[in-house]
């Protein structure tokens, strides 16, 4: 049961819900399959793949060390991303294979316009959530 109430917890820590349409980018064997199917639980469908021509509310974005240059990626996958849209680039955690510094993550935010907040533990994964820019309020 204490699972359970965990893998939930994963959907609230990632702040999704249900009827979001979240996009999975870079699974791969290493990928933590109790927080996929706690995430297709919540919003009530399958993840979407990279070939998906739907805007999306959130792009999960499993990153390693190695996996190529995180810049280039955040610049691709942002593009079917909604306004209000968020990108959460997983990797896994620190004395893990694969781990990248979370400062990585915060610079390379910058190039592709997103803002980089606290990371959150998920498991042997941790998760750094990417926003857009707020678009200033039109002034009357």
């Amino acid at each position: 049961m204490v699972a359970a109430a965990d893998a939930q917890n994963y959907a609230q820590k990632l702040g999704i819900s249900h009827g979001m349409a979240v996009q999975e980018l870079g699974w791969d064997e290493d990928t933590d399959d109790e927080l996929r199917a706690n995430l297709e639980e919540t919003i009530g469908s399958e993840l979407l793949d990279e070939d998906t021509d739907e805007v999306v509310d959130v792009v999960l974005l499993w990153w390693r060390d190695g996996d190529g240059d995180l810049v280039d990626e955040l610049m691709d996958v942002i593009s079917p991303l909604a306004d209000d849209g968020v990108v959460w680039v997983l990797t896994p955690k620190t004395g893990h294979p694969g781990h990248v510094d979370p400062s990585e993550i915060a610079e390379s935010a910058v190039p592709a316009g997103l803002n980089s907040t606290t990371p959150v533990s998920l498991g042997t994964w941790t998760g750094t959530k990417l926003t857009q820019p707020k678009t200033p309020s039109k002034q009357r």
